[in-house]
Formats: C-alpha cells, sequence, structure tokens
C-alpha cells in the first residue's frame, strides 16, 4: 500500500507540472495581452502595468519566476482584479462553488441510485422504463436549458423557491444543485441499473437465492456492494467537476463561485488567475481520484492495489 501511495503521488506530481508548464505557455500563445481590452492605453501606461506584473521579462524568466512562487504558495496578483490576489480570489469564490457542487453531488448520488436500483429490480416492468424515461431527460436536458426553465417554473410562475443568490437558506440551493446535478443523476442510474443487473446474474447471487436469503438481503449484502465499483469510478472526476463550479449555472442563479470567475478570467486575458484556477482544478481532481483509488479495496477486498 505505502509503495502504491508513493508510486501516486510521484505521478501526481509530474501531471500537476505537465498541466502547469503547458497551460503557462498556451495562455502566453493567446494573441493580445491583458491590457490590450476595449479601452486603449498608451505605450507608457502599458509598459509600467507590463513592468508591475513582470510581464516585461522573457517568457522563459517569467515561466521560472512562476515556479519559484508557486513554491512558496503564491499564485500571482490577478491582473483583472485590482489588489486581489488569487489566492484570494479562489478563497472567496470557491466555498460558493464548493456548497452548490455538494449538495448537487448529493441529489445526483442519493436519487441515481435509488432510480438504479428501482430499475434494475424491476427490469423490464413500468418502474424500470419511468426511471429510464427519466435518466434519458436527464442526459438530453443540458444545465443551460434545464436552469432557466426551471427558473420559470418554480421561482417565476410559482414563487415557491427564489431564484438568485444562496443567502436565503436551503431553499436557494434546490435549483442550482438539480441544475447541476441532473445530468450526474442520469448517468449514475444508469451505470447503477446496467452495473447491478449484472451482478445479480453472477454464481455467488445465485448461490445466496438457493440459500433462502431473502432478496433486500442478497441486494443489499452481496449485489449492491459489487456494483458500487463503476460508481466510485465515476464519483473521482464527478466530484471535482460539481464541487469547482459551473459557469451557466452560476451565472443563471446569480451565484459569485468559481466557475463563473475562470471564464471571466479566460475573457480578460488574466494569465496570473486562470493560471491559478486551473492549477486549483487539477490538484482537486488529482486529490478526488487518488482517493477513488484507495476506495476501491474498501469496497470490493478482491482488488488489490499494489497489483
Amino acid at each position: 500500500m505505502l509503495n502504491y501511495i508513493l508510486k501516486r503521488l510521484l505521478s501526481s506530481i509530474i501531471t500537476l507540472f505537465a498541466v502547469i508548464t503547458i497551460t503557462f505557455f498556451l495562455v502566453h500563445a493567446i494573441p493580445g495581452g491583458p491590457f490590450t481590452g476595449d479601452k486603449a492605453l498608451s505605450p507608457a501606461i502599458q509598459h509600467n502595468l507590463e513592468v508591475k506584473y513582470g510581464l516585461d521579462k522573457p517568457l522563459g524568466q517569467q515561466y521560472v519566476i512562476y515556479l519559484e512562487n508557486l513554491l512558496h504558495g503564491d499564485l500571482g496578483q490577478s491582473t483583472s482584479s485590482e489588489g486581489r490576489s488569487v489566492n484570494q480570489i479562489i478563497h472567496d469564490c470557491f466555498p460558493a462553488s464548493a456548497k452548490v457542487g455538494l449538495c448537487a453531488l448529493l441529489y445526483a448520488i442519493i436519487l441515481g441510485m435509488i432510480m438504479g436500483i428501482i430499475a434494475a429490480l424491476k427490469h423490464g416492468k413500468f418502474l424500470d422504463n419511468f426511471c429510464l424515461v427519466l435518466s434519458t431527460f436527464g442526459v438530453t436536458i443540458p444545465s443551460m436549458i434545464l436552469a432557466p426553465i426551471l427558473v420559470y417554473i418554480f421561482a417565476v410562475n410559482l414563487n415557491l423557491l427564489p431564484a438568485v443568490g444562496l443567502d436565503g437558506g436551503i431553499s436557494n440551493y434546490i435549483l442550482p444543485a438539480i441544475s447541476l446535478g441532473s445530468l450526474s443523476m442520469a448517468f449514475i442510474t444508469r451505470l447503477i441499473r446496467s452495473s447491478l443487473l449484472e451482478v445479480l446474474k453472477q454464481d455467488y447471487v445465485k448461490v445466496a437465492r438457493a440459500k433462502g436469503l431473502s432478496k433486500s438481503k442478497i441486494v443489499i449484502k452481496h449485489a449492491l456492494r459489487n456494483s458500487l465499483v463503476p460508481l466510485i469510478t465515476y464519483l473521482g472526476p464527478l466530484t471535482a467537476a460539481v464541487l469547482t463550479g459551473s459557469f451557466v449555472v452560476e451565472t443563471v442563479f446569480g451565484i459569485p463561485g468559481i466557475g463563473q470567475q475562470y471564464v471571466t478570467s479566460i475573457s480578460n486575458r488574466d494569465y496570473p488567475a486562470v493560471l491559478g484556477i486551473t492549477i486549483f482544478f487539477c490538484a482537486f481532481l488529482i486529490a478526488a481520484n487518488f482517493i477513488v483509488d484507495i476506495l476501491y479495496v474498501v469496497v470490493d477486498p478482491r482488488i488489490k492495489i499494489d497489483k
């Protein structure tokens, strides 16, 4: 186990370094710069700004300086948000995205597992078809369409739920969580259904039935646990994706999250912010996948992690 953890840590560091390097040079390869927007600046002012942010130096030297600052935990100063560091931007924006993402994750996992189990146990019957139809809607309707529809129905027409912000309590999280988590919920439903149907055909399940075990005990104790391996594989990137924000959902519901900030930084060619948030995303994804690999052994002891 220790050898595996060390190997994964090493590969994670190499992956993160590659992402930093590639992103750094790609961002600087984009035509224009952070100070070439709609408002024209005089050459003298533009030069002073470039000196202030270190953009006047050769690209290779900028890269070395950035890596040195990164080793000290400094992600740089934002060029579009005066007086704010990238560390401060992440600190301010990430909690809002994480709260909505956590609600969306719980919604997707709980409802997806329930519907997937029901669909598998009622295979070929009405409930199976009903769950498949709902999951099809979840897959085919993107969040950019679903979010405005939910706002129009539940906030404008029925006036049941708030449409903007997160300050009013748990009710403010319902519509953003459904908009963000519906696609994942639909995918989990189909994943659990197909995995559970496959497990229920295994010999050890047939033996458990022959011993007279109840259907609920067979599903919960034997079949469901082994059918969770594909779900755990999906949960790694899913967790990183929903907890780090969505530009569409955050824009529709007026959430000051990191997803919206990320897209804004790209539009403004805010090099430090784009780099810093990308590193944050990548580190989050690597950590989530690492935890998933460890969970494999917990869920299915037949998996030998050292191998």
